[in-house]
């Protein structure tokens, strides 16, 4: 599990550090934003953590020929099973804390991350004595001295392209104000004067402000609506909206993977050949894709009304516990033809 944390943790901190040199994230909420996503991303990362490990102990065995001693010790396949069951009941009591509370806090927090980026991203991409542009280039504003402290720039001016003509806005300080409601962003001036003419020509015409609004950034977005899986575990049981109880669902499926990938990855070793060191990891791979993505496509099914509440998810999990039976049984059925 560690490995694999590591292995997403360093994707995603490669994209948002790329994001805040972009100036679309404060580089103050880079290492909250990574923790937060890893919290949120664990349920998804549980399931395969244990089949892996699971996988990697049972196929050193085989390849060991120790499972073959513990057979001829009076260790069954099914005493097997249990003791695997017993550890994966565990792990899924860690996951089920994870999935039910903690992910959804983790998911909340990211929410309110990204809605204050939104709001600082473009105060956060500001560096002292360099160009910044804006709505593609229409409008570019430079700085000599930041304090980001109080959102405050000192020495600033202000290009805005018009038509033909170009404005020029200088003040001794100016800071962002941001429209929740519209999303748009504005710069206020403070004490400056504005010129406006078309370049080249000696026809232009200046203006002295106490205070002057320019809007940079009219992109007409709202702030988003909080995702599913961020709303807590005991609102989304109480509530009967079919979105709610897809989720809801959904998290119970994580917890029931834990252990039916488990007990999968020691009936698929014993059934496949010793000989193939890594032929269980395909298998198992290849087994846990199919099983996610049957899950997924029920959950949106579940959501868009499609299918019944009581079919829902649970239908995926009867299938494949219904493989797992028949992985069980197939060795005597085979020995009985014999």
């Amino acid at each position: 599990m560690g490995l694999l944390v590591l292995i997403f943790a360093s994707n995603k901190f490669v994209g948002f550090l790329s994001d805040a040199a972009e100036g679309n994230l404060p580089a103050d909420m880079v290492f909250m934003m990574l923790g937060f996503k890893l919290l949120a991303s664990l349920p998804k990362i549980l399931p395969i953590a244990i089949l892996m490990s699971t996988l990697l102990v049972f196929t050193r065995m085989a390849n060991e020929r120790e499972l073959i001693i513990l057979e001829g010790s009076g260790v069954s396949k099914l005493m097997q099973l249990k003791i695997v069951a017993q550890f994966s009941f565990i792990f899924c009591l860690f996951a089920a804390l994870v999935t039910m509370y903690a992910a959804p806090w983790a998911e909340q927090k990211i929410h309110n991350l990204k809605e204050r980026a939104k709001e600082e991203s473009d105060i956060s991409g500001i560096r002292p004595g360099q160009f910044k542009e804006f709505s593609q280039g229409d409008r570019v504003v430079y700085v000599q001295n930041f304090v980001p402290q109080k959102s405050l720039m000192e020495d600033v001016f202000l290009q805005v392209k018009e038509d033909e003509n170009l404005g020029v806005l200088a003040s001794d300080n100016a800071r962002f104000e941001f429209d929740r409601e519209t999303g748009n962003k504005y710069i206020i001036f403070n004490n400056g004067k504005r010129y406006v003419g078309k370049p080249g020509s000696l026809n232009y015409e200046i203006t002295e402000y106490e205070k002057y609004a320019i809007l940079i950034d009219n992109i007409e977005r709202k702030s988003e609506g909080i995702k599913t899986a961020a709303l807590k575990t005991n609102e989304i049981i109480s509530s009967g909206d079919m979105s709610h109880v897809a989720e809801f669902q959904w998290r119970i499926s994580l917890i029931i993977i834990c252990l039916s990938l488990s007990l999968f990855s020691v009936l698929v070793v014993q059934s496949s050949s010793v000989e193939k060191r890594y032929t269980p990891f395909i298998i198992g791979i290849s087994v846990y894709l199919i099983y996610s993505n049957l899950l997924g496509i029920a959950q949106t099914l579940l959501r868009r009304e499609i299918i019944p509440e009581l079919i829902g998810l649970w239908s995926v999990h009867l299938i494949f516990f219904t493989v797992l039976l028949i992985l069980y049984y197939s060795p005597r059925i085979q020995l009985n033809k014999k």
